[in-house]
C-alpha cells in the first residue's frame, strides 16, 4: 500500500468500527467455509473451520494474518510429518512411538519459547491431532492435515478481501493523539485560567493510548515495508512529550510570581501557538499523507528555539526567581526539539 495515500471518510467511518468490521468478516469466512465443507464433503470437515477462526480470531489486519497463516501451515507440515512417522512407529512397538512423540512435544516446548512461539506450538497441536488418528489410520491423519493447511489458505483469502491494514489505523489514532495532547497543551497553559487545571487523568489516559499503539507497529511495518525503527522513533518520542508536558505544566503553575511572567512573554506565548499549529499540522498530515506543512514548522520551530535561548540568557540576572522560568523556558525547548524530531520521522513514514 502507498504510505501517503489520504484517509477517506469513508476510511475513517469505517476504522473507528473496525472491531465490528473484523467480526462480521470472520462470520462471514466461518459460514462460507461451512457450506464449502458440506458441499464438498470434505473428511474431518471441521479442522477447516477450526484453523479458520484460530488464525483470524485474535487478529484483524492483513500485515498479521498472513504471517501468522504461512507460520501455521509451516507448523502444520512439520508436526504433520511428525505424527505419520508416529503412527506407522505405533505399528511396530508402542513404547517407541511414545518416544518419538516426547521428543517432538520436547522440541514443541524448546522453540516455543524462541522468536516463533506460535509455529512452535502448533508442531506439538498438529502432532497431537495426528496420532489422535485411530491406529494405523494413515487417511485419517492425511485429511487432517491437509484441512487445517486448507484453513490457513482460507483465512488468507478472506482476509486479502477488502482488508483491513494496520498502517491506517496507526495513522489515525496517532492524529487523535495529537490532536488531544493539543486540547490538553492549550488547557494546561490557558491564560484564561486563574486555578491550574486538574489534568492528571487525561495525561495518563493520553500516555496509555499511545503505548497501546505498539500492538499495531509489526503489521504497520510488514503491510507497509517501513522499517520498524521509524515506528519505534515516533513511539518512544510521543511517550516522551507526553512526560514533558507534564513538567511544562508544572512549571507554568509553580509559583503566582513566575506565573505572572511568564504571562507577559511574548516569546513564550508566541512558542505556544507554534506548538499548536506544529501538532495541527501533524494531525492533518496524518489525515492526508502529505508531510509538507509538517517540514514549514520544523523551521519554525528552530526560529522559536534560538529566540528561547535569548530569552534564558536574559532571565540569568536572578536565578532564584526565575527556575520557574528557567524551567518552563528550558522543557518549551525540549519539547520544540521533540516536536522536531517527530516532524522527521513522520514525514518518513509517509514518504511517497
Amino acid at each position: 500500500m502507498r504510505p501517503d495515500k489520504s484517509l477517506t471518510a469513508f476510511d475513517i467511518r469505517l476504522y473507528r468500527h473496525y472491531r465490528v468490521v473484523h467480526g462480521i468478516r470472520v462470520a462471514l469466512a466461518f459460514v462460507l467455509t461451512f457450506l464449502m465443507v458440506r458441499w464438498l464433503d470434505v473428511p474431518e470437515g471441521s479442522w477447516p473451520l477450526i484453523t479458520l477462526v484460530v488464525i483470524m480470531g485474535p487478529i484483524s489486519f492483513l500485515g498479521n494474518v498472513v504471517p501468522r497463516a504461512f507460520e501455521r501451515i509451516g507448523g502444520t507440515f512439520f508436526g504433520a510429518l511428525l505424527g505419520l512417522v508416529a503412527l506407522k512407529l505405533e505399528l511396530w512397538s508402542l513404547p517407541l512411538m511414545l518416544i518419538w512423540c516426547a521428543a517432538g512435544i520436547f522440541i514443541c516446548g524448546y522453540l516455543a519459547l524462541g522468536k516463533k512461539p506460535y509455529q512452535a506450538l502448533l508442531i506439538g497441536i498438529t502432532l497431537s491431532v495426528v496420532v489422535g488418528a485411530p491406529t494405523g489410520d494413515i487417511e485419517t491423519a492425511l485429511w487432517r492435515s491437509g484441512d487445517v493447511i486448507l484453513g490457513s489458505l482460507l483465512a488468507m483469502l478472506f482476509t486479502s478481501i477488502w482488508p483491513q491494514r494496520a498502517f491506517i489505523l496507526w495513522r489515525m489514532q496517532m492524529a487523535d493523539f495529537f490532536t488531544t495532547f493539543s486540547r490538553l497543551h492549550q488547557a494546561g497553559m490557558s491564560p484564561n485560567l486563574v486555578e491550574r487545571p486538574r489534568l492528571d487523568k487525561p495525561l495518563q489516559t493520553m500516555l496509555n493510548d499511545v503505548v497501546k499503539l505498539r500492538a499495531l507497529i509489526g503489521p504497520a511495518s510488514n503491510e507497509t515495508h517501513i522499517q520498524k525503527a521509524v515506528f519505534e522513533g515516533i513511539q518512544t518520542v510521543s511517550r516522551n512529550i507526553v512526560c514533558t508536558l507534564e513538567m511544562q505544566i508544572n512549571a507554568w503553575w509553580a509559583s503566582r510570581e513566575s506565573h505572572f511572567v511568564m504571562l507577559n512573554a511574548h516569546t513564550l506565548r508566541d512558542t505556544q501557538q507554534m506548538t499548536q499549529r506544529t501538532l495541527e499540522a501533524l494531525a492533518q498530515a496524518l489525515h492526508d499523507g502529505n508531510p509538507r506543512a509538517v517540514k514549514r514548522n520544523s523551521e519554525e520551530l528552530a526560529e522559536i528555539a534560538s529566540e528561547l535561548r535569548a530569552l534564558m540568557q536574559e532571565r540569568e540576572s536572578n536565578i532564584t526567581e526565575a527556575t520557574p522560568i528557567h524551567g518552563y523556558a528550558w522543557l518549551s525547548l525540549e519539547l520544540a526539539r521533540q516536536l522536531e524530531l517527530l516532524s522527521r520521522l513522520i514525514a518518513r513514514a509517509l514518504r511517497k
